[in-house]
């Protein structure tokens, strides 16, 4: 058994599923593997599988409610998302994951989900109906945008993708998927100890007070990109338009801004010390010469006249200021032309690499889940191209890039 989970202290939280009888061998699994397991079980998953025979595969009594009834003893869901080195949920029924989507913390297992401070992997197990309900998915989709890991079968191991569409994933494989994620923890990547810089989501530019132009960007492969590359060792700060998503990774630092200046100013202030910068955001290419103090009124029957002038080109001037060994990550959104335009923008800003997305694949660019990106590097050959991921997959292929970038510089 992998190594990667000795001396592990795992949370299994276990909900009302029939699929809870997997949760025992899971069980026996992690702690013939090493790890040190606490068992959370909803009221509902007790009439699944008994506290008892859990209690005795892992040697600690189980944890339902916030109270012990005979002792009054109080369950901190504090401490145990302190003491956490990882929570998995398994299995996840549909009615748990919509509480954890939704911060309903009216049980002991959701409680301590709010709480835990580590890597949260979710096992969904439920019929296919259920699986497919719009409010499942969206929930599901809601879970993966805070950071948690959803594990599912892998559509190629079944006959049929229908057949596991729903199915808890088999203990032998969340273990393995448990063992890897604390394999490339503690391994020593060359981003460990790394500055880091990423900027993130759209700016506005205000035409008045109650008015701006912006667009679409949501920071949701910005973010996915912090976030990796703080769990690889990198101290990371993203500057940040406005946007509704946040870092999962609590040790990553944002600088909010707005304007296209605004971002410039706090670019150059911290781009001299940091040794990587990833350009992720929309920055408006133009803004209002003369945005108006007071609201522009609806009066007459010309509309109003706005003057627009260039914003900072803030990739170009990162890569006019930057020193060797520094590392510049730009990314292209394009409708045509897409490699032809990408290559001129990675040489006209210095940039030592670009991420090219085109709107004309679906699923890749502002406000989705996924992305379909191809990888230019300056002085390769070839680009990297990778098919459809979504955006916390896509920033792991993005993190690899990079790894290999800094072990050649």
């Amino acid at each position: 058994m992998d190594n990667h989970l000795q001396g592990k202290h795992i949370i299994l939280g276990i909900t009302g599923g029939i699929a809870a009888y997997k949760s025992a061998m899971l069980l026996r699994l992690l702690v013939k593997a090493g790890a040190e397991v606490q068992v959370v079980m909803t009221p509902a998953a007790k009439e699944f599988i008994t506290p008892v025979t859990m209690s005795a595969l892992s040697g600690k009594p189980v944890v339902s409610e916030f109270f012990t009834a005979n002792t009054g003893e109080w369950h901190s869901h504090v401490d145990l998302g302190l003491w956490a080195d990882a929570m998995v949920i398994a299995p996840a029924t549909a009615c748990t994951i919509g509480k954890m989507a939704n911060g309903i913390a009216d049980n002991m297992l959701v409680t301590t989900y709010l709480s835990a401070k580590s890597q949260v992997f979710v096992a969904p197990a439920m019929d296919l109906d259920m699986m497919a309900h719009p409010s499942t998915v969206a929930n599901i989709g809601r879970l993966r945008e805070y950071g948690n890991i959803i594990i599912e079968p892998a559509a190629g191991e079944l006959a049929s993708h229908l057949v596991g569409k729903g199915r808890m994933e088999e203990p032998e494989n969340i273990v393995a998927v448990l063992a890897d994620y604390f394999r490339r923890k503690e391994a020593l990547s060359p981003l460990s100890g790394k500055r880091v810089v990423v900027t993130a989501g759209p700016t506005r530019e205000k035409i008045d007070p109650v008015r701006f132009i912006s667009n679409y960007s949501t920071g949701k492969m910005a973010y996915a990109i912090a976030d990796e590359l703080a769990s690889r060792g990198a101290a990371v700060t993203v500057v940040s338009g406005p946007v509704s998503v946040a870092p999962s990774d609590r040790s990553v630092k944002v600088v909010d801004v707005e304007s296209g200046r605004d971002m410039a100013a706090a670019c150059e202030r911290i781009f001299p010390e940091s040794d990587i910068a990833v350009m992720c955001a929309a920055v408006a290419d133009y803004t209002v010469e003369a945005p108006s103090p007071t609201k522009i009124k609806r009066e007459g029957n010309q509309p109003p006249e706005i003057r627009l002038v260039k914003n900072p080109d803030i990739a170009r001037k990162l890569g006019a200021m930057k020193r060797p060994g520094q590392i510049l990550v730009g990314f292209a959104l394009e409708t045509d032309n897409e490699m032809e335009n990408a290559i001129d923008k990675m040489e006209r800003k210095n940039l030592d690499m670009i991420v090219l997305n085109s709107l004309r694949d679906k699923g890749a660019g502002f406000a989705t889940d996924t992305n379909k990106v191809t990888v230019f590097t300056k002085g390769e050959p070839e680009p990297q191209s990778f098919p459809l991921k979504t955006k916390k997959e896509v920033a792991a292929d993005l993190a690899d890039i990079i790894e290999h970038q800094l072990q050649a510089l």
